[in-house]
């Protein structure tokens, strides 16, 4: 139940806000917001020693239990993790925004987002139900979206949020197929019970679809190629919407979705190969671009693409384990699982630090532009000092934290090169050297981060601002998370025990408690491959940055200026412009034409589907006889519906109208239902007596002139419809599938105390219904008096003085 709360608090606080955003000052309002982050980071840290000793904790709250849908909360090692990463960068994040954001900014709503987006994350890594998850995932689209624009006034801030939105719902609309897949397949919506039963399934063909649905929904979320684009437009949000969302939290969705399905797709080929080789060439290409950026946040969101490949790759190579059980070939692999987990965290922490370095480069001199900074170092010393932390742990270096998740992931790579399973032994030689290459232009880059900005001449003729030392306040929550990259450097055992035990155990649950399967973290691991790498990384990327200005030049070689930004530009505006041709193919602006579209796909559909069920069959012969009075009606009927065709006059057709309407009460009072006949009657009265007024108003008639093709369509598609119509109805009256609905009014006068079975029904039975649509008209009714009144404002004095 506690952990149903960690969800669920963030909104009922977004409920709040506005309440106390009126009642304490714009700057303060952060505060009262830093207080549920927090709480619900102590929550879960007194969750840490029961987890670790292997404990999970499951709650299920009934939602659809006919469907198979409930809210089910699940903690385990993996979504602690990720809770403690929400909550805890999210506590710092709001601290670091009540310094950066103006008190003129709309933080009421600022603050309603960060909350929504924050209960949406936590919504997804503790959801064990399918579809719950779902909901969660798209929220967490949506709250984004929102904080993407906050800035709203900017077309940048606009076109970004649009872009991350309909790439990450695409992938989500993708993933949810998948679940459905999966759901058709193990006949259950909870994870734990598909990760049991899975092994059943894995030769049907629904379960290669359910995979592939599921990665390009996790691929849309974590920024990979070629879904990554919507990553550097979204960096257009505030800092601290960039802290959070795209180092910490929403691009760690797809991770999380990857290391939670690890145990239901892991041990297959393509799982393997999709995910390892989408992540290892997104390492490359993130890297390959940040070095081309002359604006720090767009440097950071490529090198976050980066980063996030690399953490998907071992992710991928991790998965081979499960293959063929646990054995001495699948430790290898189990380790570049930890080592993902490991720079999950160390990612968090590092990257977190230089957004909001960045922010307050931004905040304090009015420019990210690389091409304008420099020599801040003595005049920012604390930024820079918070800079060269997270630049050089991102590089690999140490005594920083990021070096020991690098070490491990060279050594991973290298290490499933030399096995022969998916033959790695053809593909792997290629996947140290991508990631060689990919992790030398990440130390050139977080080179440029570092001299570019802080050494060099200072030039304060090019900045907005005179330079100087960020708010002590803005400072705090980028100096405990530098503190966070250093400390985990010396005591990185802590977080292996503590967290990534029982994180690799939620991941590899057939290999629980497995003899090996959590490494000890050391420092010196002697003169291996991969230590040599990172040597090579150094001294090739010091060489590469120093004579940068001389290989640069190759970003403006045609291959190199190709961009997946145009190809999605130009896909919006080849469907913006199809869809505006299609439109004005079948939007003519004729009734005429918009019925015959209605009245065809009725023909086709229900038509047609009587033909191919065989449907068109009924028996006549148990009917009662009809009377010469209902023959009578009848042919009335047709009469006056086929006179209004040939009406001269809207009186005259109207009258005809009221003639179909009366005889169709008198057809009830044949059929002995004096309740239906009277409210027909009435309703008809009131009807034709609003039409009469309403037709007076109108222009004169003038008779649409149809051509005789027109007239043939017409008549061909009334015939069908009329005769689709009748048939369907015989057809309804002999095919009773299941017991008619009317048993269940028989007893109605025992039940209410009323003699008429109709009023009955709509004053018990249905008394809700019956109230619902009074309130309906009531709601509408007042729709019309607001309008009515506002036309009459419009129209005064005040308007037409303006």
């Amino acid at each position: 139940m506690t952990i149903t709360l960690v969800i669920f608090i963030p909104f009922l606080a977004a409920i709040l806000v506005p309440f106390i955003y009126k009642r304490v000052p714009n700057r303060n309002i952060g505060w009262f917001i830093l207080c549920v982050p927090l709480a619900l980071f102590i929550v879960l840290l007194r969750f840490i020693p029961a987890v670790s000793s292997g404990e999970t904790y499951i709650h299920t709250i009934p939602w659809i239990p006919s469907a198979g849908i409930n809210f089910t909360t699940h903690l385990d090692g993996l979504s602690m993790i990720f809770g403690l990463l929400i909550t805890g960068v999210g506590s710092l994040v709001i601290l670091y925004s009540i310094y950066y954001l103006s008190a003129r900014e709309s933080l009421g709503n600022f603050y309603v987002y960060l909350l929504m987006f924050m209960g949406s994350m936590l919504g997804v890594i503790f959801s064990d139900n399918l579809m719950v998850l779902y909901v969660f995932w798209e929220l967490t689209s949506i709250s984004s979206f929102l904080l993407i624009a906050f800035w709203y006034h900017r077309k940048k801030s606009r076109y970004g949020a649009q872009k991350s939105l309909l790439i990450t719902v695409s992938g989500g609309v993708a993933m949810f197929a998948g679940f459905i897949m999966l759901h058709i397949l193990t006949g259950t919506f909870s994870v734990q019970e598909i990760i049991k039963s899975i092994g059943d399934y894995t030769d049907s063909g629904l379960f290669l679809f359910a995979m592939i649905l599921v990665l390009l929904g996790a691929f849309t979320k974590s920024a990979q190629f070629p879904f990554h684009i919507w990553l550097p437009d979204a960096m257009e949000a505030p800092t601290p919407v960039s802290a959070y969302l795209h180092s910490a939290t929403m691009v760690k969705a797809g991770i999380y979705l990857v290391a939670r399905f690890t145990p239901v797709f892991g041990g297959e080929a393509v799982w393997f190969y999709s995910v390892t080789c989408v992540g290892i060439f997104t390492l490359f290409w993130g890297s390959l671009n940040a070095v081309r950026q002359t604006d720090l946040k767009a440097l950071l969101a490529y090198s976050t693409i980066s980063q996030l490949g690399l953490i998907m790759s071992l992710f991928g190579l991790g998965s081979a384990a499960l293959n063929e059980g646990y054995s001495a070939d699948s430790v290898i692999y189990t380790q570049a699982t930890f080592a993902a987990l490991f720079h999950l965290i160390n990612h968090s922490t590092f990257k977190g630090a230089l957004f909001m370095v960045v922010g307050i480069i931004d905040h304090e001199l009015g420019t990210r532009d690389i091409r304008r900074l420099g020599g801040l170092m003595s005049l920012m010393p604390v930024t820079f000092t918070i800079a060269l932390i997270g630049s050089f742990s991102m590089a690999g270096l140490p005594p920083f934290n990021g070096f020991l998740s690098k070490e491990m992931f060279f050594e991973s790579i290298v290490n499933a090169r030399s096995l022969g399973i998916f033959e790695m032994g053809t593909w792997g030689n290629l996947f140290p050297i991508i990631a060689w290459v990919a992790s030398v232009l990440t130390f050139v880059y977080c080179m440029i981060i570092v001299f570019k900005t802080f050494l060099g001449e200072h030039q304060p003729a090019r900045l907005d601002r005179k330079a100087h030392e960020g708010p002590r306040g803005m400072l705090l929550a980028p100096m405990i998370l530098a503190f966070f990259v250093v400390a985990i450097f010396f005591f990185p055992n802590i977080v292996g025990k503590y967290l990534l035990s029982p994180a690799m155990e939620a991941v590899y649950p057939p290999f629980k408690g497995a003899q090996g399967l959590v490494p000890q973290i050391t420092v010196w691991h002697g003169f291996k491959p991969a230590l040599l790498m990172t040597i090579g990384v150094i001294v090739v990327g010091a060489l590469l940055y120093v004579f940068l200005r001389f290989w640069k030049g190759i970003f403006t070689i045609e291959p190199m200026r190709w961009s997946l930004d145009s190809l999605y530009n130009k896909f919006l505006v080849q469907t913006e412009k199809g869809s505006s041709y299609l439109t004005s193919f079948y939007m003519t602006g004729y009734l005429r034409d918009y019925l015959l579209y209605i009245f065809t796909f009725f023909i086709i559909t229900i038509g047609g589907g009587l033909l191919l069920t065989n449907g068109f069959s009924f028996d006549m012969s148990g009917d009662a006889p009809i009377t010469i009075n209902e023959y009578i009606i009848v042919f009335v009927m047709m009469g006056a519906g086929i006179a209004i065709l040939f009406a001269k006059s809207r009186i005259t057709a109207i009258l005809l109208n009221g003639v179909l309407g009366y005889s169709i009460a008198i057809f009830f009072v044949v059929f002995r239902a004096p309740d239906l006949a009277l409210t027909q009657i009435i309703v008809e009265t009131v009807t034709t007596s609003l039409f009469l007024l309403c037709f007076h108003f109108l222009p004169e008639w003038k008779k649409e002139k149809s051509s005789l093709p027109a007239k043939a369509v017409n008549g061909i598609i009334a015939i069908l419809v009329g005769t689709v119509v009748t048939v369907l109805a015989l057809s309804v009256q002999g095919h009773k599938l299941f017991t008619s609905i009317s048993i269940y009014f028989e007893d109605a006068d025992e039940l209410t105390g009323g003699k008429n079975i109709v009023n009955t029904i709509l004053g018990d039975f249905r008394a809700f219904d019956t109230m619902l649509e009074v309130v309906v008209l009531f709601i509408a009714g007042i729709g019309v008096y607001t309008l009515v009144k506002l036309k009459a404002g419009m129209e005064g004095p005040d308007v037409e003085d303006e």
